[in-house]
């Protein structure tokens, strides 16, 4: 199947789809592995070193650039024209891209419109995007669940829009690789334990430091009554 890509603005809004709006599609696509940030001091007179790299419990990689090529079969003046709207709508731009063989995930990155060929007869433009070492997933846990982009091969399901809590209630929420503090909201104040520490919740939204989901299992325990949101997006490498 032939591949596209779909940009959004970080609001959400379409900005354009490369196939529907322009008959590109992907010639060549290269995302390349996450470079880690590496901390570490040498120790003078010795062959030995500090590794800091992992400090704080957790390894922190650089933004990755992906060099896309798309192509399609169009006369010189009309490709001529493409790439002058491809430099209007994206050049310079920070964007939400999702590919289409991919559908569950988006990247955040800004985009170069590079230089085209408008001769021969597979007509090509090139683009580079400085993404987020992650992508995300479409859906957060606290969106409404759509099939639509759901992976059989590594969605994840985490539904925790609305949730009724009448005295206590247990939400396990599985984690990706990136680690993030969720955004929990509340419409009374209560409470809730993560990793056997509990804390206090207001009503509106709440953002706790501690609370840090991890990849795996992560178990949260609310107290009270009232309904509870937990705002969760993974990313993954």
């Amino acid at each position: 199947m032939e591949q596209y890509i779909t940009f959004y603005d970080l609001k959400g809004n379409l900005i354009l789809n490369t196939f529907k709006d322009f008959h590109v599609l992907i010639q060549e696509l290269t995302i390349p592995s996450a470079v880690v940030k590496e901390e570490i001091e040498e120790i003078p007179g010795t062959s030995d070193i500090l590794d800091y790299t992992e400090s704080n419990g957790d390894v922190h990689y650089e933004r990755r650039v992906i060099p896309i090529e798309l192509a399609g079969i169009k006369n010189r003046d009309e490709f001529l024209s493409i790439h002058s709207k491809f430099q209007n709508l994206l050049h310079g731009k920070n964007v939400k891209m999702i590919f289409s063989e991919e559908p569950n995930f988006y990247w955040i990155g800004r985009v170069s419109v590079g230089d085209i060929n408008p001769y021969g007869v597979l007509r090509s433009i090139n683009l580079e995007v400085k993404v987020d070492p992650y992508k995300y997933e479409i859906i957060s846990s606290a969106d409404d669940w759509l099939w639509d982009p759901f992976s059989f091969v590594d969605g994840i399901i985490n539904e925790c829009k609305d949730l009724v809590v009448n005295g206590a209630l247990d939400v396990t929420i599985q984690g990706r690789r990136k680690h993030v503090i969720p955004k929990i909201i509340s419409d009374s104040e209560m409470t809730v334990t993560f990793n056997d520490v509990t804390y206090n919740l207001s009503a509106g939204i709440n953002e706790v430091l501690d609370i840090e989901i991890l990849e795996g299992q992560n178990l949260l325990t609310f107290k009270g009554n009232g309904t509870v949101s937990v705002d969760y997006r993974g990313g993954s490498l």
